[in-house]
């Protein structure tokens, strides 16, 4: 499950300043830029470290500033919400691709199966290998993801992003809703990723974990720190 490396892998933002519709200023003049490693961002309650990530995979418009991206990106969000009704394999994105190759094995050989499937002829061996990565060895690719734990949902998000090998991923409280098993699963299926990863998160056990080598504080604005320092923040009430 290794990202491709590529040293096109670089998140870059400038002066970036985000206000919502009623006035309220967020983000003030942020600048950052990350390359290839491990960085993990704490702030203080409410200092937008969700908003920063939206903004930086562009879901979100900043007022002023931009945001420049080197190769592909993916974004866990804080909170997420799937279907219920849809298959594993749809949620993972590779349910048409499946539907493919059950086709030629059973003797359609129209072009367009051949055109859906491309070079990926393992994905579903390729999928069953992530979903195991992060402890979900179990999960069938048929089953409805309504039959799944809230916990469980998000790895199979996750799943889902890192068979895409996003050479840039942003993570936005990844361990809020697992187990202690499940985190573990995670630390571990985020071992082989070799691309620009961005982590905020108020575990700071976890971080350690996953090996941050960068450590950045968001409060009134974005500066680097240490882990020293993060501690003694997550420590207090006012941290998130």
């Amino acid at each position: 499950m290794a990202t491709p490396t590529t040293p096109s892998a670089s998140l870059t933002c400038s002066a970036l300043s985000f206000q919502w519709p009623d006035g309220t200023t967020v983000l003030d003049g942020l600048s950052l830029s990350i390359g290839r490693g491990r960085t993990g961002l704490v702030g203080t309650n409410g200092a937008g470290k969700s908003t920063l990530l939206r903004l930086l995979a562009g879901q979100l418009h900043p007022s002023q500033g931009s945001v420049t991206v080197g190769g592909s990106l993916a974004h866990l969000p804080q909170n997420i919400t799937l279907d219920t009704t849809l298959r594993v394999d749809e949620a993972l994105g590779i349910a048409g691709r499946r539907d493919a190759l059950r086709a030629i094995d059973a003797g359609d050989v129209d072009k367009k199966h051949f055109e859906t499937i491309g070079d990926d002829w393992d994905v579903e061996e390729r999928a069953l290998a992530t979903l195991g990565s992060l402890g979900l060895g179990d999960v069938e690719l048929d089953r409805t993801v309504g039959q799944m734990s809230g916990g469980e949902t998000v790895l199979l998000r996750l799943a889902a992003l890192l068979l895409e090998h996003p050479e840039v991923l942003l993570l936005d409280e990844p361990t809020n809703n697992l187990g202690i098993a499940s985190v573990r699963q995670l630390t571990s299926a985020l071992d082989s990723y070799e691309g620009a990863l961005l982590i905020a998160s108020h575990d700071l056990p976890f971080l350690e974990s996953v090996g941050i080598t960068r450590w950045l504080l968001l409060a009134e604005e974005l500066r680097d720190t240490t882990v020293e320092e993060v501690g003694d923040l997550l420590a207090t009430p006012e941290a998130d």
